[in-house]
């Protein structure tokens, strides 16, 4: 790994980068040896009050303090894969996770009991992945009264139809009294075909951040409490998109993409009905797919609801393939 320009190191990266793959190494101690340095390659997801933050295609995150820097410099992506993803339901159930955190979460063995004051079943369920560490009625138990005392429904999320996933244990729930009131599709697929899709993204505004006018096309809520903004913005690295109405009022179009690793998550993908069969839907996929992959991402997800047959028409063009589906079982 060259750092060096003439044979000094150099630090060649600043707060601008943010966004961009880099290459740094840090000093992290010395002793009778000499000095020791760690190299880290990632994407430099944030850059505040003096600490880095650079997320690996891992989709670990490492922070960094900016004055453990010796050298740094900013890299090309990574090459993107353009045939379809292969993934096990394990690893898209924790991407699909970090992709929409909750506000508070709990470890009951290996599954994770999540809240956010009823704001979405996703960020309101338990991620049953794994053993819950005792006994199934047990943990069911442990499961209603977490919730009761949130003054929520208890919710459990379960996967079906790939390998590894969870058909046994919702025949158990089943059995005992928990009903399926929700299910969804979790399709994936290369990421590079979408960039390259013909759009015209000329319009389509990517930001780190929302505002009330992103949340006002989003319409998935209330009155918008700070929970909302919480699950909205979580995620290892963030973007939404925007397409401004032609008056300046509710956006043309949404969108959000959350990267993680080599993954790219696309969600709240959302058109004004008035301006649907333009494009807009495509172009904003097109702009977040582009900016994900020089992040480094090559692989993509989303999911989708069984009945909404348009955004299926619309993910089978752009390649998508269903690896397994999702449903929320709620205790009655």
């Amino acid at each position: 790994m060259e750092f060096t320009t003439g044979g000094r190191l150099e630090v060649r990266i600043t707060p601008d980068d943010v966004g961009k793959r880099v290459s740094v190494r840090q000093f992290t101690e010395s002793g009778r040896e000499g000095e020791k340095f760690t190299d880290t390659v990632g994407v430099l997801t944030s850059w505040n009050d003096g600490v880095l933050s650079i997320t690996r295609r891992t989709g670990e995150s490492v922070r960094i303090a900016e004055s453990s820097l010796v050298a740094g410099k900013s890299v090309p992506p990574a090459p993107a894969r353009r045939r379809g993803p292969s993934a096990t339901f394990p690893e898209l159930a924790r991407v699909t996770a970090r992709a929409w955190q909750p506000v508070e979460s709990e470890a009951l063995g290996e599954w994770e009991l999540r809240a956010a004051a009823g704001f979405t079943r996703r960020a309101n369920s338990v991620l049953a992945v794994g053993d819950p560490g005792r006994p199934l009625a047990e943990a069911l138990g442990l499961v209603r009264d977490w919730y009761a005392a949130r003054g929520l429904p208890s919710y459990i999320q379960l996967a079906m139809g790939a390998e590894g996933t969870q058909e046994l244990l919702a025949a158990e729930l089943s059995e005992q009294g928990w009903a399926s009131e929700v299910s969804a599709l979790v399709r994936i697929a290369a990421l590079a075909p979408i960039g390259d899709l013909e759009a015209d993204v000329s319009r389509v505004v990517l930001s780190r951040s929302f505002d009330e006018a992103w949340l006002s096309r989003y319409k998935r809520f209330g009155t918008p409490g700070p929970e909302v903004s919480k699950v909205i913005g979580s995620g290892p690295s963030t973007w939404f998109a925007t397409v401004a109405a032609p008056d300046g009022g509710t956006p043309a179009a949404i969108g959000r993409c959350v990267i993680d690793g080599r993954w790219a998550g696309f969600m709240a993908i959302e058109v004004d009905p008035a301006a649907r069969r333009q494009g807009l839907a495509t172009a904003v996929m097109a702009a977040l797919a582009r900016r994900a992959l020089e992040e480094g991402a090559s692989a993509a997800w989303l999911q989708v609801e069984e009945d909404n047959t348009g955004a299926r028409a619309l993910y089978d063009r752009m390649g998508f393939e269903t690896h397994h589906s999702y449903h929320h079982f709620r205790s009655v």
